[in-house]
């Protein structure tokens, strides 16, 4: 076999290896954009689910403060001891629905990546 076709066949080879190894990449890169657009999409699901069931609370917590007359840090107790502060948040967030679904979609807002050719 002459030196020319030796380098020949090993070019072949190296770009074959090379084709392969960009290929398994790509399907890499693939899979991983699939798998981090899954959790942001699982994670913005997660908070609209706390932040309603926040909400709900929040509800409950102006029910009995105001439908029921009780101080805050009553409702608290009542409320399997919840700190004040929490409970102050809570109801706030009942009152403040408008606001709070500016903040979920805001947060479901596509997050956008640098391509990292």
């Amino acid at each position: 076999m002459s030196n020319q076709t030796v380098r020949q066949v090993a070019r072949r080879t190296a770009r074959e290896v090379q084709k392969r190894v960009l290929e398994e990449r790509t399907a890499r890169e693939k899979r991983l954009q699939a798998l981090g657009m899954q959790v942001c999409v699982e994670l913005a699901e997660r908070d609209e689910a706390v932040l309603l069931r926040e909400r709900r609370a929040g509800e409950a917590l102006r029910q009995m403060t105001k439908g029921e007359g009780m101080s805050l840090a009553e409702a608290a107790l009542w409320s399997g001891e919840i700190s004040l502060r929490e409970a102050g948040r809570l109801r706030a967030l009942a009152g403040d629905t408008r606001s709070s679904e500016a903040q979920v979609e805001a947060a479901a807002e596509p997050v956008e990546i640098a391509n990292q050719d």
